[in-house]
């Protein structure tokens, strides 16, 4: 059975951050380490307990996805195994899931890419037609697939605060026209290609969220995850229908749970603490984890 890590605790290197997910070591001035936890959060919200494999199955999954879209943009990996650079009594919280990567200086904006509607952009649709300022025709519905995938970038959130929906004007404002102009094109075709991959695979990439970063010589870099559970909304093929929240692989199913919830006959104010999860819903979100993860890189 797969021992759950809630929290990594290496001695030989300096911890810079602790995230949501990830814990940041520093290698040296130039390089990370990045181990992925088995946290699991929600509503920004980091739940008290961890989901066995669930570190190992978003490094598999990003480093899928890194190798898989490499021609269209750099990304931070070093090539060099992350168990090189910790003590030998410490491999065995880095194992598998841990990706040893250059260190950048990250945009202080998230890229946002949605092809469904859905989540915060539905709601934003319903009040405006549009989603962070991008007009969208009339007559969608809850999970509709747009005409054409949108770029909606949003403000990185402090830890424990949401993250904020801003406009593309908004960004150019915050890292400049040539900049945002690039990270737009590049984001569109990430998911465009990933997108058109997962759904011969039987899932439909509703939505997801890149991070860049400049290396030293200012080149733009794709960095953090990609393309997993935690950064998108997957979608089974079989399950999807408009109308309504489709059956999921990523967090919803979680969401879901927590907005069911009553504390003292009242819903849960989505801040900290968290109630705790149910065994069953552990349980349940290892197994879309697993399922999307297979799905994605199993052999044809």
């Amino acid at each position: 059975m797969t021992v759950a890590l809630h929290e990594s605790s290496l001695h030989s290197l300096p911890l810079l951050a602790r995230g949501k997910v990830r814990d940041n070591y520093a290698v040296g001035d130039d390089r990370l380490l990045m181990v992925a936890s088995d946290r699991l959060s929600a509503f920004d919200v980091v739940m008290g307990e961890p989901i066995p494999g669930k570190g190992q199955m978003l490094t598999e999954m990003a480093l899928f996805w890194f190798s898989k879209l490499g021609h269209i943009v750099p990304n931070h990996l070093t090539g060099e195994d992350p168990l090189s650079v910790v003590a030998p009594d410490e491999r065995d919280q880095v194992r598998g899931r841990s990706m040893l990567v250059k260190r950048l200086e990250p945009l202080p904006v998230e890229a946002v890419v949605r092809g469904y509607l859905a989540g915060s952009g539905w709601k934003e649709y319903q009040e405006s037609q549009s989603v962070c300022g991008v007009k969208l025709p009339p007559g969608l519905k809850n999970a509709s697939k747009l005409p054409e995938p949108i770029f909606t970038p949003a403000t990185k959130a402090e830890m424990g605060e949401h993250d904020e929906n801003i406009s593309f004007e908004r960004m150019v404002g915050i890292v400049g026209a040539e900049l945002a102009n690039k990270v737009r094109d590049v984001s569109i075709r990430l998911y465009r290609e990933a997108a058109d991959y997962a759904l011969q695979r039987g899932i439909i990439i509703a939505d997801t969220k890149f991070e860049f970063g400049l290396d030293k010589d200012g080149t733009l870099t794709l960095m953090d995850e990609v393309l997993t559970p935690d950064s998108s909304r997957f979608w089974p093929v079989e399950g999807y229908a408009e109308g309504g929240n489709p059956p999921s692989y990523d967090k919803q199913f979680v969401r879901d749970w927590l907005e069911s919830v009553r504390i003292d006959g009242k819903p849960w104010g989505k801040k900290a603490p968290a109630p705790k999860l149910d065994q069953g819903v552990v349980i349940g979100t290892a197994g879309k984890y697993r399922d999307a993860l297979h799905r994605l890189t199993k052999p044809e």
